[in-house]
């Protein structure tokens, strides 16, 4: 039973893209984060369930997000994602086998060999592609963290019905 999910966040949370905004501040760093997203994440939570960020870029927009979604465990900045999956695997006593993963690009790798079971969205990096375990139809930033979420709860009756019951 996977009990943790570890998210990159630029081009799985988000399109990959990035829009700088001048203000009177100086220029501000916009993200867009889909809806649906959220929703799985906060389901998942509610059954119990943990999630990480880990991310390399800094991003006051991601600390936003991931705080109104309930996301305690965020790591920004982060050059080796390995060390950090290993370090949240270990303090939560879990095994690699109860850990899922998404990432799209080459900086995840270290993390996929961390987890039992990983995820790339349509649109990933064609290596990471080839180091999934599953390729979910959706792109980074459409709704493809969900899709992990909704694939990996129907692979059981229980908890497909246990993550329905927060929305029905």
């Amino acid at each position: 039973m996977i009990k943790l999910l570890l998210i990159d966040v630029d081009g799985t949370l988000t399109d990959g893209k990035l829009a700088f905004v001048e203000s009177s501040e100086g220029i501000l760093e916009s993200k867009s984060f889909h809806i649906h997203d959220g929703l799985g994440i906060v389901a998942w939570l509610k059954m119990g369930r943990e999630v990480a960020i880990i991310s390399g870029r800094e991003s006051k927009s991601v600390a936003k997000r991931a705080s109104e979604l309930g996301i305690t465990r965020v790591f920004m900045g982060v050059g080796d994602k390995s060390n950090i999956a290993r370090n949240i695997i270990s303090g939560l006593g879990l095994t690699k086998e109860e850990v899922a993963c998404i990432g799209d690009d080459l900086n995840d790798l270290g993390m996929f060999r961390e987890c039992g079971l990983r995820f790339a969205p349509s649109n990933a990096n064609s290596y990471i592609k080839q180091k999934a375990d599953i390729i979910l139809e959706k792109a980074g930033g459409e709704g493809a963290v969900r899709g992990m979420i909704d694939f990996i709860v129907s692979r059981n009756e229980d908890e497909s019905r246990e993550f329905l019951s927060f929305y029905e």
